[in-house]
């Protein structure tokens, strides 16, 4: 058994001290240490995509992540995407209007992807969306939803920026 170190991650800008195994990945240090259950554990082998955050605003796969590595990191969780006053990311927002989601499983990490697959510059075609999501699997299908939503956010947020 292994001694447990002390570290002190950014959660969605709240500092969070804690103590942990060396080995726990940031999916694990995210669900059972600071209960944000939204990013998901789907193969906790980097395949799916489930678990995508954003660390200092680049997507990672929290599973494959150690906690250790995020320290002194800006991490974002799907938790941290709305505004403080509960007002939804326009990814979030336009995967509802575009019923992106079935069983809804997925949809954590697919918009915490789509928001850096646009921020990226990566939304310029379905074919480049398609693309540069590919690291992240719905077992719905729910593919075409998930690009039309995609669009939409990235030329909402393009006239947002101007």
């Amino acid at each position: 058994m292994s001694e447990k170190i002390s570290l002190t991650m950014q959660v969605n800008g709240q500092s969070h001290p804690m103590q942990v195994d060396p080995r726990v990945t940031l999916l694990d240090a995210l669900r059972e240490h600071l209960n944000l259950t939204g990013t998901k554990k789907g193969c906790d082998q980097g395949q799916c995509g489930a678990c995508t955050v954003l660390v200092n605003g680049q997507r990672v796969l929290s599973c494959l992540t150690l906690a250790v590595q995020a320290e002194g990191a800006e991490v974002t969780s799907i938790e941290g995407l709305a505004s403080a006053e509960g007002e939804l990311h326009p990814v979030q927002r336009c995967f509802m209007e575009n019923d992106a989601f079935q069983c809804g499983y997925c949809t954590p990490g697919q918009i915490m992807s789509a928001v850096a697959c646009i921020k990226e510059g990566h939304a310029g075609s379905d074919d480049e969306i398609r693309e540069y999501m590919s690291g992240n699997l719905c077992r719905c299908g729910a593919y075409p939803h998930i690009v039309d939503a995609i669009r939409q956010a990235a030329a909402e947020m393009a006239k947002e920026s101007v």
